[in-house]
């Protein structure tokens, strides 16, 4: 069963919007119409804060879960919790869900809450510059407008541009290649000879759904992931009906969830004693499901439990056991041809090639494109070592809040508890510029270099600094990504704002 909708959004609704075409002076600007940008949006129109516009450069609104239709996409994060809670969702058909239905839920979002003509879809910020003298924002879009506004609120998330890596030869490659995140549907895999990149969180929802089409799939696998078992399950027509008409019953199934997710955070810094037990399940796991003794041992990974993303999934190992299938413990190094090379010279003839490579997540995309009141971009700025107040507010960068920021990222929860935090923060910001009557506020120096110090102690003594290369870290060692502490502290830390931190002006 899928999810269904009461709500039925009009594509003309979403595409034009009813905002009229001369009107470019806003309160606020948001970018990007996923979690963070609907959530953002329905907390500004419910604090009566509605003068604002979302742009979204693609043409449906879902951010990640628009842009990832790989076959095979879910997510990883129980469903009951990877949801507003403002907007429980009685009607999912799986206790994790599939990509689909997360898109159609924040579609149906979009409309029961009465956003869906503040939005401009296929609309590319380009530029966002701030005006020390009017103090406001000037943003340009890909058609050459400009808008303006007060506030401005970077919600397109660190999981928006696929990172292909620059191999010699690529460009002039005799096949078809794509991003798993940019899946190209107008190629048929079927009777062709594949090679797969990477066998991160992406690669193993895919691989086990296109390797019976294709006559040939290589896999070239630089690191090996540990992987537990998914415990996904088709839920129940009377579990559905219980959340309709008692939601008070789906609310406590919540509340369970996100309680033990929680301390599944303990394994990974004050108890990482925690994580041979899941150590030895991962290995378990591996142990039943692959059959040659030489292949379990290349999938085997060789460093702690946690240093990287633990993936789940109970149909990945298994196509390990296919004689069409072959595993290749190497990197890619070039493309000559139509053969991929890896780095220990392995060469293998192949017509597509497909990147699951992730994404470029320690500094966020929009960080090129924002610039301060110094005429720095973020990017600038930041020096590939992201650094903000909370994750949300960044020095010389007024009246800028980021969504998903810096030291915001979980291993162990749900992302939309740390966005919904985040959103209250940036509410109660607004209303302290209303209150005392001023125009912008900026974090105070002190306030964002002690924030970030107190990441990096917090980081140290961690499962993520214990030795491997992961997207977790910045090119310099240190922890841009993750929040290193209780999901529920963060909640804590955001539900009021300290204006001392900031420069009120």
């Amino acid at each position: 069963m899928t999810v269904t909708s009461k709500f039925d959004i009009p594509n003309s609704l979403l595409s034009n919007s009813n905002l009229t075409e001369d009107k470019n002076v806003f309160e606020t600007i948001i970018i990007g119409s996923g979690f963070s940008g609907i959530g953002m949006a329905v907390n500004l129109k419910k604090y009566n804060r509605d003068d604002f516009i979302i742009f979204e450069r693609d043409s449906e609104v879902g951010g990640t879960w628009q842009a990832n239709d790989y076959p095979g996409c879910a997510c990883d994060v129980p469903s009951n919790v990877y949801s507003f809670s403002f907007a429980p969702n009685p009607n999912w058909s799986r206790t994790f869900s599939p990509q689909k239905e997360i898109q159609e839920y924040l579609k149906d979002c979009v409309s029961k809450f009465g956003i869906a003509d503040r939005i401009k879809l296929n609309t590319e910020v380009t530029s966002a510059n701030w005006d020390n003298t009017k103090k406001r924002w000037n943003v340009q879009t890909e058609n050459k407008k400009t808008y303006f506004s007060k506030y401005l609120v970077a919600a397109s998330g660190a999981l928006s541009e696929p990172s292909i890596p620059d191999l010699p030869g690529l460009k002039t490659f005799s096949g078809k290649y794509f991003h798993s995140a940019k899946w190209n549907h107008d190629i048929d895999l079927k009777g062709k000879r594949v090679a797969v990149v990477g066998t991160g969180a992406s690669a193993i929802q895919f691989i086990p759904e296109i390797v019976e089409n294709v006559e040939k799939l290589y896999v070239f696998m630089r690191t090996a992931p540990w992987i537990l078992p998914r415990c996904d399950r088709n839920l129940t027509r009377l579990e559905q009906v219980l959340f309709n008409k008692f939601p008070v019953i789906q609310l406590l199934v919540r509340a369970a969830v996100f309680w033990a997710r929680e301390s599944y955070f303990l394994a990974f810094t004050k108890n990482r004693g925690l994580m041979k037990i899941a150590e030895k399940l991962a290995s378990r796991h591996l142990d039943k499901q692959v059959d040659k003794d030489e292949i379990k041992a290349i999938l085997k990974p060789n460093y702690e439990m946690g240093c990287k993303r633990i993936l789940l999934s109970n149909n990945f190992y298994p196509v390990f056991n296919n004689k069409d299938v072959e595993l290749i413990n190497s990197s890619v190094s070039e493309v000559n041809n139509s053969t991929v090379v890896s780095s220990d010279g392995t060469g293998v003839d192949v017509d597509v090639i497909i990147f699951g490579t992730g994404f470029n997540v320690a500094e966020m995309p929009v960080a090129k494109y924002i610039k301060g009141q110094e005429g720095a971009t973020l990017s600038q700025v930041w020096q590939g070592s992201p650094r903000a107040l909370l994750g949300t507010t960044v020095q010389n960068f007024p009246n800028l809040f980021l969504l998903m920021g810096p030291n915001t990222g979980l291993g162990h929860n749900s992302m939309v508890y740390m966005i919904e935090s985040q959103i209250n923060y940036v509410i109660q910001a607004m209303k302290e510029l209303t209150k005392q009557n001023c125009e912008s506020l900026v974090p105070k120096e002190e306030a964002v270099s002690g924030f970030t110090e107190t990441m990096d102690k917090m980081t140290m003594g961690t499962v993520w600094l214990s030795g491997c290369v992961s997207w977790y870290l910045d090119k310099k060692g240190r922890n841009p990504t993750l929040w290193p502490d209780f999901s529920w502290r963060f909640r804590s830390k955001t539900r009021q704002i300290r204006i001392s931190d900031y420069n009120v002006d």
